[in-house]
């Protein structure tokens, strides 16, 4: 990370704290709802099958940067499905980079050929090894694993939402994500009950379990791009939820933390280890905050 963009960062954090602004910092563009997959944890995809206009992205990306963001997502669906003519997803991320975004990131199924070296990070959802990855994504791990070995850089970090079929698989994804050519890092989830998936939610006692395993690899050196001091609020689900630092916009929608803000109840069964941490941050918790330094300044 540039010592600019950490210094306009660091001033952020202070602000928030200091005067508890509720202004954005992170912000996620849906590019396109549609998807080549069918995961089973999935609730977002192909319900549109909408891939919208270069565009209409580009004035939400604007509307995101003139509230603030700095930190920019492109999700979908499957991100890499997204084209305007001759236009593809590069073209969005050296617009996000030029219009001012100091970190552009990109979330991917690892689908397709990965030659995207200016993204900052390739967030790609790797979950488990090849026979709970397939039995949750179909039959998509040999391919997966060949697009990262021949990625034209070394910026992907696995993205794993931990569930009843692969929790027993933590250490698989931490060594895969150790010894994997082009991989940087992982980043895990706890599965979000969208409507429909609740079977597949974790227990108490399981989040702790998988807590630990995530523990005892990053003592092995594991390359986990999550914070340790956050996980006793994972475990127990008593983080502030939503988090106010995060939106995300589709098709115009705007949306404080994440889509599933319109579900009733779901925010109070968040999964996701980032708006932990970053609700924690923002809280001025100093565990989080002196972690949250130490691991972006490594990974990013």
């Amino acid at each position: 990370m540039k010592l600019s963009s950490f210094l306009r960062f660091a001033a952020f954090g202070i602000k928030t704290i200091l005067f508890k602004k509720k202004a954005p910092i992170l912000g996620t563009v849906i590019v396109t709802d549609k998807c080549n997959l069918h995961c089973l944890h999935c609730a977002v995809n192909n319900i549109t099958g909408t891939v919208h206009p270069y565009e209409h992205i580009r004035r939400e990306m604007q509307q995101l940067y003139d509230m603030g963001v700095r930190i920019l997502f492109f999700c979908g669906g499957e991100t890499f499905l997204w084209n305007d003519g001759e236009r593809t997803l590069r073209d969005l991320v050296i617009e996000a980079k030029g219009m001012g975004f100091l970190i552009v990131n990109v979330v991917t199924n690892g689908t397709f050929p990965i030659d995207l070296p200016e993204a900052d990070l390739i967030l790609l959802s790797l979950d488990g090894d090849r026979q709970r990855h397939n039995a949750i994504r179909g039959d998509t791990y040999d391919a997966i694993m060949d697009n990262i070995c021949n990625a034209t850089s070394d910026n992907i970090c696995f993205y794993m939402a931990i569930n009843q079929i692969n929790k027993d698989c933590v250490r698989d994804v931490c060594l895969i994500a150790r010894d994997a050519k082009n991989v940087r890092a992982v980043s895990f989830n706890f599965h979000t009950p969208y409507p429909g998936t609740k079977e597949l939610s974790l227990t108490r006692d399981e989040k702790a379990k998988c807590c630990e395993a995530i523990t005892q690899m990053m003592k092995e050196g594991a390359p986990v791009f999550n914070l340790k001091s956050a996980f006793p609020y994972l475990i127990e689900n008593n983080f502030p939820t939503p988090c106010h630092q995060c939106v995300v916009i589709e098709n115009g929608k705007l949306s404080i933390c994440g889509r599933c803000i319109d579900v009733s109840g779901l925010c109070d069964q968040c999964g996701y280890f980032f708006v932990a941490e970053y609700t924690l941050l923002f809280r001025g918790n100093l565990k989080v905050i002196f972690e949250m330094l130490r691991t972006y300044l490594k990974y990013i």
